[in-house]
C-alpha cells in the first residue's frame, strides 16, 4: 500500500450553513429598517420645529449604523448571535425616535424603549464573542439589565414629565415624588449590573489570551463607559456648563461607536476564530444533506485552507486519509503541524494545518474538541475503506505471486524440458536416417507428441504470447485455435496492460471461450476488449443455448474469484435460448 503525506491536502471549499438562503432575508431586515428610520425622521419633522433641528434624527442615525454593523456581522458569521443581536439593537434605536412625534401612541412606545439599548450594550458586552451568553450569573445580570431599561423605566413616563404630562398615554399622574424614588432605584439597581458586568468581564479577562486581551480589553472598557456615561450625563444635564445640546450630542457619539468596534473586534484578534470554531457546534447540528464536509468546514474555521483530516487506525497503527490510504504526519520543525484528536480517552485521528498561517496549536485543539464525534464517524468509514485496501493489495499480491509461479514453470517448461525433447528429436532422426531400423522412427514420432502436448501445456500454464506481446495478441492467438468462428473487437495500437490485469483478462476470455466451445452450441463467438474509465473491459458473447448458471461450474467460480482479487467486476448473462454473454471490468491501475 503506497504511502503519502498529507502535506498537500485539502483544498478550501467555502459554505457556511445556510449562508446562501440567510442572505436575502437579512438585507430585506436592512431595507426595512432604513425605511422605518426614513419614516420616523419625516413624522419627526412634520410634528413640530426643534431647534437645533438636526438633533431629532441622531436616534435613528444610531439605529442605522447598529444595523448595518448588524448585517455585517450577521452576513459574515451566520452562527454568530451578536448580528442578529445588534440589528435588534438597531430597531429598537429607531424606535427611540418616536419620543420626538406628536402622536401619543408613537410617544408611548418611544419612551417604553427609550434605555432598552443601554441593555442591549450590556446584553453584547456579556454575549461576546460568540454571541450566547455564558453562566448563569451572567444570563441573570444581562435579565436585570432588562429590567432596569423596562420595568424601573416606568415611574419616568407614568408619573414623570411635568404638570401637563408628556404627549402620550401613559401618564397616570403628575407625582415627582414617585418618579424621583424610580430615579434612584433604577439608577441603584442599574450599578449593581454594571458592576457584576465588570467583574464577570474582568474574570473573562483573566482567562483570555494576551491576543485575545489587547482586543477585548478596551473593548469591554468602552463599553461599560458608554453605558455608565449616558444615564450619568442625563441626570446632570442641566448642570452642564455648555447646555444641552453639546450633552445629548456626546451621548449619541459615544454609542455611535459601539456597534462598530464589537464588528471589528468580531471579526479581528484572538477573539476572531474563536467565534468560528463555536460556528462548529451550528455545523454540527445541520442537516448533513445541506452541510459542507468536515474538512472544509474546519478549513473555514481555521482559516486555513490547507487543513487536512488523517484518521486513526487501532489494528495497523497508522493514519490513513479518507480514501483509506496511509499518511504520515508532518515531523517537528516542520512548515506544517499536526495535532492529535481523542474522545473518550481514545485517539481518533489528526488535524494537519498550516504552521506558518496558524501559530497556536490550541485554536486547532479546540476545533478538534469540538468535532470529535464527528471525525471518530468519519475515521470508522476511512478504517473500513483501509481494510478493503488492504484486502485488495493482499489478494492482487496473491495474483501477481501465482501468475509469477506460472511465468517461472512455463519458462522452466519451454526452455529446459521441451528443448531437451527437441534436442532427443532431432538425435532420433539422425539415427533413423543412419538406417537404424523402425525404432528410431518410432522414438521420434512419440517425442513429436511429447513436444506438441508440451507445448500445449505450456500454452495452458502461461502463453508465450501473453508474456512477450500481451493480451491482445494473446487473444487473437487464443481465437484462432477454437473451432468456431471468433468475431474479434480490440483496441487498435493498445499499450500493454499491467501483468496481473493481462494474465485476468486472457484467464476470463480463455474460461468464457471454453465453456461456449463445450456447453454452448454456438455458431458464432464474440470478443471484444476495451479500455473505459481506468478500467479493462472484457465481453465474451456467444448465440448457443444459454441456460449457463454462474454459480455452478469451477471454471465460472474460478472466472469471478480471479476477476474479484483483482477488485473488480463480473456480470454472467445466459437466458435459456438467448445465449451467453459474459462482461467483466478489471481496474488497470
Amino acid at each position: 500500500m503506497p504511502s503519502h503525506s498529507v502535506h498537500s491536502s485539502a483544498v478550501r471549499a467555502r459554505g457556511r450553513v445556510g449562508s446562501r438562503s440567510l442572505t436575502p432575508a437579512v438585507l430585506q431586515l436592512g431595507i426595512v429598517g432604513l425605511a422605518l428610520a426614513g419614516a420616523v425622521i419625516a413624522i419627526q419633522y412634520s410634528a413640530f420645529p426643534v431647534d437645533p433641528p438636526w438633533i431629532v434624527v441622531l436616534g435613528p442615525i444610531v439605529g442605522c449604523v447598529e444595523l448595518a454593523a448588524g448585517i455585517v456581522a450577521w452576513l459574515r458569521r451566520p452562527s454568530n448571535r451578536l448580528g442578529p443581536l445588534m440589528v435588534a439593537a438597531g430597531y429598537v434605536w429607531i424606535a427611540t425616535g418616536l419620543t420626538a412625534t406628536a402622536t401619543p401612541v408613537l410617544v408611548a412606545v418611544g419612551l417604553i424603549v427609550a434605555t432598552v439599548p443601554l441593555a442591549m450594550v450590556v446584553h453584547l458586552l456579556h454575549a461576546f464573542p460568540s454571541g450566547r451568553l455564558r453562566g448563569r450569573l451572567s444570563r441573570a445580570t444581562v435579565l436585570l439589565g432588562y429590567v432596569v431599561c423596562v420595568v424601573l423605566q416606568a415611574p419616568v413616563y407614568l408619573y414623570g414629565q411635568g404638570p401637563e404630562g408628556p404627549l402620550t398615554v401613559l401618564q397616570i399622574a403628575d407625582r415627582p415624588n414617585l418618579d424621583r424614588i424610580g430615579f434612584w432605584v433604577q439608577t441603584g439597581v442599574g450599578s449593581v449590573v454594571m458592576i457584576a458586568t465588570a467583574f464577570i468581564l474582568w474574570q473573562r479577562l483573566r482567562a483570555a489570551t494576551a491576543e485575545q486581551r489587547r482586543v477585548a480589553g478596551p473593548l469591554f472598557a468602552y463599553g461599560i463607559a458608554a453605558v455608565i456615561w449616558v444615564p450619568l450625563s442625563g441626570s446632570f444635564i442641566e448642570l452642564s456648563p455648555v447646555g444641552v445640546t453639546p450633552v445629548i450630542v456626546s451621548q449619541y457619539v459615544v454609542l455611535l461607536i459601539v456597534p462598530t468596534t464589537f464588528v471589528l473586534a468580531v471579526l479581528r484578534g484572538g477573539f476572531a476564530r474563536t467565534g468560528e470554531i463555536q460556528e462548529l457546534g451550528a455545523w454540527l447540528g445541520a442537516d448533513e444533506g445541506g452541510r459542507p464536509g468536515l474538512a472544509p468546514a474546519l478549513a473555514d474555521a481555521l482559516g486555513d485552507p490547507s487543513v487536512a483530516l488523517a484518521f486513526w487506525v487501532p489494528a495497523t497503527g497508522s493514519y490513513v486519509d479518507g480514501d483509506g490510504g496511509l499518511v504520515t504526519l508532518p515531523a517537528a520543525g516542520e512548515n506544517r503541524g499536526a495535532v492529535e484528536v481523542t474522545t473518550a480517552g481514545r485517539r481518533v485521528g489528526a488535524i494537519v494545518y498550516d504552521a506558518t498561517l496558524i501559530a497556536d496549536p490550541a485554536l486547532v485543539r479546540a476545533a478538534g474538541r469540538v468535532v470529535a464525534l464527528a471525525l471518530d464517524r468519519e475515521r470508522l468509514t476511512a478504517e473500513l475503506r483501509a481494510s478493503r485496501e488492504g484486502l485488495r493489495v493482499s489478494r492482487t499480491r496473491i495474483v501477481e505471486a501465482a501468475d509469477g509461479e506460472r511465468r517461472r514453470l512455463a519458462h522452466d517448461l519451454h526452455d529446459g524440458l521441451q528443448t531437451r525433447l527437441v534436442l532427443l528429436a532431432m538425435e532420433a532422426g539422425r539415427l533413423d536416417a543412419d538406417g537404424n531400423g523402425g525404432s528410431a522412427a518410432e522414438l521420434r514420432s512419440g517425442l513429436d507428441d511429447a513436444i506438441t502436448e508440451l507445448r500445449e501445456i505450456v500454452q495452458g500454464v502461461m502463453p508465450a504470447a501473453l508474456t512477450e506481446r500481451g493480451l491482445y495478441a494473446a487473444a487473437e492467438d487464443l481465437a484462432d485455435r477454437v473451432p468456431i468462428p471468433v468475431a474479434l473487437e480490440l483496441e487498435p495500437d493498445a499499450p500493454r496492460l499491467p501483468a496481473p490485469v493481462e494474465s485476468t483478462g486472457y484467464f476470463v476470455v480463455s474460461e468464457a471461450l471454453a465453456n461456449a466451445v463445450k456447453h454452448s452450441r454456438a455458431h458464432e463467438l464474440r470478443v471484444g476488449l476495451a479500455r473505459a474509465d481506468g478500467c479493462l473491459r472484457i465481453e465474451v458473447a456467444d448465440d448457443g443455448i444459454g441456460g449457463a448458471r454462474p454459480d455452478t461450474g469451477a471454471g465460472l467460480r474460478g472466472m469471478a474469484d480471479r476477476v474479484d482479487a483483482l477488485d473488480g467486476r463480473l456480470e454472467i448473462e445466459s437466458r435459456p435460448g438467448a445465449g451467453t454473454r459474459v462482461v467483466a471490468e478489471v481496474p488497470c491501475a
